[in-house]
């Protein structure tokens, strides 16, 4: 009898930690990424993005990206960010460049909360494509190669998502494999 509670109890917790959200729960750059915590307070413990949250502290877009939001987020990762040419990141990362920087980061953010299911959605509502606002006002398009959705900027740079729907406090972050670019 004590080992039917006990399986019972075991099975009631695992019942709660998934209504609670703990299932959502996913790795990205070796951490745990919690659904109860803000985009920046998840990102900072990622050992994939570095890069951007040190970009992120230096366009002094933390409490943005701590706010209430929703925001979408398409991260980019380190090596997204070696794939700019040389110099690109440090001559970004100076002071007197941070409106550069808020651009190509803002450029990166979309107001709401767009799932990979929301997105795929708009891609077919859209005929194969869908245009995102972002927060900086550009737009990059989403479409689908296959499964896999990728935003294009104005300049033709493709990025893919690579971890999709990591949900957060404040919105949801995708992965990408490049850093897309803003036309001004």
């Amino acid at each position: 009898m004590k080992s039917l509670k006990k399986v019972t109890l075991a099975a009631s917790l695992t019942l709660l930690a998934f209504a609670t959200g703990f299932s959502q729960t996913k790795m990205v750059g070796g951490a745990p990424m919690y659904p109860s915590k803000d985009i920046v307070s998840n990102a900072v413990n990622s050992n994939d993005h570095t890069t951007l949250v040190a970009a992120v502290k230096a366009a002094d877009l933390v409490e943005t990206l701590q706010g209430e939001g929703p925001f979408t987020v398409f991260a980019p990762t380190n090596s997204a960010f070696e794939k700019l040419p040389d110099g690109t990141v440090a001559t970004l990362l100076k002071p007197e460049n941070k409106s550069k920087l808020q651009a190509v980061l803002t450029y990166h953010v979309v107001a709401g909360k767009y799932s990979s299911k929301d997105l795929m959605g708009l891609i077919k509502k859209g005929k194969g494509m869908a245009q995102l606002t972002t927060v900086n006002g550009e737009a990059l398009t989403a479409t689908m190669d296959g499964k896999t959705i990728t935003v294009k900027d104005d300049v033709g740079n493709m990025a893919t998502i690579t971890i999709a729907d990591v949900n957060q406090s404040n919105g949801v972050i995708h992965v990408i494999d490049t850093v897309v670019l803003p036309s001004a």
